[in-house]
């Protein structure tokens, strides 16, 4: 048995060399295996050529085996080439196209009169932009990626904490020293794998921001300190887009909506200068009561959907200001100033 094996490694040897198909190959191969069973029919028990090719219940068993792998083989090429098929015929999605089950997700939106079918299509339609994934950011993205918005980018250079927790709900303690971006992905993938998340590990820094905010039609803001704020909001006005801007302190939450190319103030309109340091301290110096982001960066996601879908009236020329500890909310009205050295009069002549 182990000649004929030998002699059918070296037929298959020689049918390579010589560049011999396949199926030829294989031909060759059973021509062999039929003329050993042919050997083993025809000739006595005690044959020494019948011998010498072994037992004819060992072949029997060897062509089985190969015959179940040939079957194997051959049906895992059909449902290979049936799928490439499938693959070939179906046509790429339309852009804002919704997928099986979307509609279904989205249900409690299409019902709603200002917003309905035309509107969920717009916040499929729509990109994203939100700078800091932390206390504002983190329920801002959630709510983002289960309303439905179709890419949502999210952009902060730092790292999951310990101290991050109390208020920043996208995170979970199992994530602890993750990057804030890629934390924020896999919750928000999770919450609704329907969305695009495109994460950026980096500080936003003034040689990249035009060119990361001309990707997105509405900016969120959740960052803590002045710099990037007046820097984004140079980097909207510059770029006609909306800002959603959110702060906190301690008990209270103030937001706003930044749109100079609509009529509104822009965000230095308002806050000419930051104030003196220590005037204005962080929320790890000052605290901050942990459901405060969770109202505020809620408040912020509403008010890209209702700008995104042109439904109600957004806070344009207002800001909203709450006050947990005394369960108060009151607004109040702001003016674009013509001397705004980033959207007003001279600026734009």
């Amino acid at each position: 048995m182990v000649a004929v094996l030998l002699v059918a490694a070296a037929l298959w040897g020689v049918g390579v060399v010589m560049g011999v198909t396949r199926r030829a190959r294989l031909v060759t191969l059973a021509a062999l295996y039929l003329g050993v069973l042919l050997v083993h029919l025809v000739l006595s028990p005690g044959h020494p050529l019948r011998l010498a090719m072994g037992s004819l219940p060992g072949w029997l068993i060897l062509g089985g085996v190969a015959a179940l792998v040939a079957v194997y083989a051959l049906g895992l090429r059909r449902l290979r080439a049936r799928a490439e098929e499938v693959e070939m015929s179906e046509e790429p999605p339309q852009a804002g196209a919704f997928r099986p089950g979307e509609l279904e997700r989205y249900a409690r939106h299409i019902v709603l009169r200002e917003l309905g079918g035309p509107g969920q299509r717009k916040l499929k339609e729509a990109r994203v932009l939100v700078v800091g994934a932390g206390g504002l950011g983190s329920p801002a993205l959630l709510y983002l990626a289960a309303a439905g918005v179709g890419t949502i980018g999210v952009i902060d250079d730092d790292v999951v904490d310990q101290g991050n927790l109390q208020r920043q709900v996208i995170h979970t303690d199992a994530r602890i020293g993750m990057p804030k971006v890629f934390s924020a992905k896999a919750a928000m993938e999770a919450l609704n794998p329907f969305v695009v998340v495109q994460p950026y590990q980096r500080r936003l820094e003034a040689e990249i921001v035009a060119d990361l905010l001309a990707d997105y039609d509405v900016v969120l803001d959740g960052t803590d300190n002045f710099a990037t704020r007046y820097m984004v909001n140079a980097a909207c006005v510059a770029g006609g887009k909306p800002l959603i801007s959110g702060a906190l302190s301690q008990w209270e939450g103030q937001l706003s909506v930044f749109d100079p190319a609509q009529g509104g103030p822009c965000y230095q309109c308002i806050f000419p200068e930051a104030p003196a340091p220590g005037l204005a301290p962080s929320c790890a110096e000052a605290g901050v009561l942990g459901p405060l982001p969770g109202v505020v960066g809620s408040m912020m996601a509403v008010e890209c959907v209702k700008l995104v879908a042109d439904a109600g009236a957004v806070l344009r020329g207002e800001m909203l200001i709450y006050d947990a500890l005394w369960g108060e909310t009151r607004k109040i009205g702001l003016k674009r100033r013509e001397d705004c050295p980033c959207c007003g009069a001279a600026k734009a002549g």
